[in-house]
C-alpha cells in the first residue's frame, strides 16, 4: 500500500512548538510531536553521513522513533489467532522481522519527504485516560486533498506507546493482517517469518549496493 509511507511522514514534518522544551511528554500528542521534531532535526544534521551510509538512517529510526511503538502488541494483532498457538521463539522472530520491515519503510518515506505540512487536529484530552488517538492531516502541495492519519496509543508502564496507525480510514495492523493471512493459512507462520527475513535481507543488500 503506497500510502503506508505517509504514516511515517507524519512523524517528521510538523513545525516547531512549545513542547520542545519539555523533558517528558505529558500526553500522547506531545509524544508524537516531540519525536517528530527530534527525528527531523537529526536527519537534517546527519544528511551528509546518511547519504554515504544508509545503515545510519536505519539505526537512527530504530533508536529515535520505533521504541515508541509496541511491536509485540502490533504483532499479536497482525497474525491474529495464530499468535496464541505460536511458540515463544516464533513470536520473537516475527516481532523482530516485523520491526525491521517498518524501519526500512520508515527510512524510505523519510527520503521521499518534500516539506509536506502536517496539522495536528483538535482532540479531547482526558488526563486520566489510558488510551488516546492523535489525529493529523498531511497537507500536500498542488491542491491535492489532505491525507488523514490517526495514531492510536495506550499507556504501558507509564509511557505512551503506538499500537496502530490509521491512514485514510485504513488500519496499518488490519492491512498487514490481510496481506499475511493467506500465507500463514497455506504455508504456516514459519514460512511467513522466513519470507519477511528474506525481504529484509534483500533490502540490506540493495542499500549496500547503492
Amino acid at each position: 500500500m503506497k500510502r503506508l509511507a505517509y504514516l511515517f511522514l507524519a512523524l517528521f514534518c510538523a513545525s516547531n512548538a512549545a513542547w520542545a522544551m519539555a523533558e517528558a511528554p505529558a500526553s500522547a500528542q506531545e509524544l508524537v510531536q516531540k519525536q517528530t521534531e527530534l527525528m527531523l532535526s537529526t536527519f537534517k544534521a546527519q544528511r551528509e553521513q546518511i547519504t554515504k551510509d544508509q545503515q545510519l538512517l536505519y539505526k537512527l529510526v530504530d533508536e529515535i522513533v520505533l521504541p515508541h511503538f509496541d511491536f509485540e502488541k502490533m504483532s499479536s494483532w497482525v497474525i491474529g489467532k495464530h499468535w496464541r498457538n505460536a511458540t515463544g521463539e516464533q513470536k520473537a522472530r516475527f516481532v523482530q522481522e516485523f520491526r525491521t520491515l517498518l524501519v526500512r519503510t520508515y527510512a524510505v518515506a523519510l527520503y521521499e519527504y518534500t516539506d509536506q505540512q502536517v496539522v495536528y487536529l483538535p482532540s479531547r484530552s482526558d488526563p486520566a485516560a489510558t488510551e488516546a488517538s492523535v489525529k493529523t492531516e498531511v497537507r500536500q502541495s498542488g491542491g491535492a486533498p489532505p491525507i488523514s492519519i490517526n495514531y492510536d496509543l495506550y499507556l504501558k508502564d507509564g509511557a505512551w506507546k503506538v499500537y496502530d496507525v490509521i491512514i485514510e480510514g485504513t488500519s496499518l495492523v488490519t492491512n498487514y493482517r490481510s496481506n499475511y493471512a493467506s500465507e500463514i493459512r497455506q504455508n504456516g507462520l514459519d514460512s511467513l517469518i522466513a519470507k519477511l527475513a528474506a525481504r529484509n535481507q534483500q533490502n540490506v543488500k540493495t542499500s549496500a549496493s547503492e
